[in-house]
């Protein structure tokens, strides 16, 4: 029995491919570690077969996403000064092949087809979590957090808040139906246990965050197009001006009490301040795409005794700017921020001025938490990490023009496929 190409390849008819595949590769993402190497040749198996059927669909014209492989291409240009070339041209060949992934799959995949997976991966994701997870005791705070089956309470709580927003997406934005809406509330419950369960006060604050934002963007969206630049510039405006407000009142102080965090953030300020003095050693060009936390190299080793990591690997400065600064240097940083902002800015522009636009909605949502988490976290500038998959994934939606299109079993959603030649 032959199978049409149509159904792997085409955003309108390969829903349970596409599903699938974005949930099987979230749960690489998440597991990889566990997993071992095998997993990941599953993840690439995934998306990179898929050019064989047909390159110029699933490919496209790669000169239009010059942009979006900026700071990949430093990276590889790092390996000649980096301490450890080794490392950072093997994870430099990761992070390139990884984008692609992600590129692939924003072409061949509708938002639709990717809020669903996600539903599905993430729900996959926190349960298996639940069923095999333990609590990690934290030396610096005194306390025992629930991890799950990660080695950190911050990626149970990122698949957590992306388990919440991709439901909200789905039920909200997108129109879930049927049977999905019941799948969107299994997973919305998992996801609000485990990120209680994690403690993460990223996780939850940032949530509660874009969520709330995601309200306010469909609201202004039943007004015309030129009031709704106008209030929602007013409305940054009074946001702006009640943080500052609340600020110094003492809110910070307040919120990280009722999680139980100092002003220190667990030993976060001076970790950016030991990141702040390594990127100052090689301010343009940094050290080397992944040549920092290498073992054996002393300051790597030196912050891994101070901060009781006993694995001697998957630690970082818990910012991204930081982290990039110290590894690519400002060349690096600036190239990665402008691919976050011309994303974030290209969709809200999109939200701003289309009458109905689904699709840029959750893009923006997806690029503004990885945005706000960018501060204490760093999501976007590793491989085979659901942060990084999504954000390349968004940021290549930006690429492609609006079209509209039926889903099938959904209502009219608008996102961008390529136009057909005429004769």
């Amino acid at each position: 029995m032959r199978i049409a190409k149509a159904v792997f390849i085409r955003a309108d008819e390969n829903t349970v491919y596409g599903t699938v595949a974005v949930a099987l590769s979230l749960f690489v993402f998440a597991y990889s570690a566990r997993l071992g190497p095998l997993s990941i040749l599953v993840y690439y198996g995934l998306w990179l077969p898929l050019v064989l059927m047909d390159y110029r669909r699933v490919l496209g014209n790669y000169l239009r996403f010059v942009w979006i492989f900026g700071f990949a291409a430093f990276c590889f240009l790092s390996v000649f000064w980096s301490p450890a070339p080794g490392v950072s041209m093997r994870t430099a060949i990761q992070y390139l092949t990884h984008i692609v992934c992600a590129l692939i799959a924003m072409r061949t995949l509708s938002t639709a087809t990717l809020t669903r997976g996600a539903v599905v991966g993430c729900g996959i994701v926190l349960v298996y979590s639940l069923l095999f997870g333990v609590y990690h005791y934290d030396p610096l705070d005194g306390t025992y957090s629930f991890v799950g089956a990660f080695a950190s309470k911050n990626q149970l709580g990122f698949f957590a808040s992306l388990g919440l927003l991709f439901t909200y997406a789905g039920v909200m934005i997108t129109g879930f139906r049927r049977l999905w809406l019941g799948a969107a509330a299994g997973t919305a419950a998992l996801s609000a246990y485990s990120l209680l369960a994690s403690q993460s006060a990223t996780s939850v604050l940032t949530t509660l965050a874009v969520i709330a934002l995601c309200i306010g963007l469909q609201v202004l969206g039943k007004l015309a197009p030129r009031q709704r630049k106008i209030v929602f510039a007013a409305g940054l405006v009074l946001v702006a001006i009640g943080a500052n407000a609340a600020l110094a009142f003492g809110a910070m102080d307040a919120v990280l009490g009722a999680f139980g965090k100092d002003s220190t953030l667990t030993g976060r300020t001076y970790l950016w301040q030991q990141g702040i003095e390594a990127a100052r050693q090689s301010p343009i060009a940094g050290i080397g795409y992944q040549g920092y936390w290498v073992q054996g190299f002393p300051e790597a080793e030196r912050l891994w005794e101070e901060f009781y990591i006993a694995s001697r690997s998957g630690f970082h400065f818990h910012d991204t700017y930081i982290e990039t600064m110290v590894e690519t240097g400002v060349i690096g940083t600036v190239l990665l921020s402008l691919i976050l902002l011309t994303g974030l800015f290209g969709h809200l522009k999109r939200v701003l001025h289309d009458d109905d636009n689904p699709e840029a909605l959750v893009m923006f949502a997806i690029l503004a938490l990885l945005l706000v988490r960018s501060f204490v976290e760093i999501d976007i500038m590793h491989p085979y990490h659901v942060g990084s998959f999504l954000f390349y994934f968004a940021a290549g939606k930006l690429t492609l023009k609006p079209h509209r299109a039926v889903d099938p079993g959904q209502q009219v959603l608008a996102w961008p496929v390529p136009r057909p030649h005429l004769a």
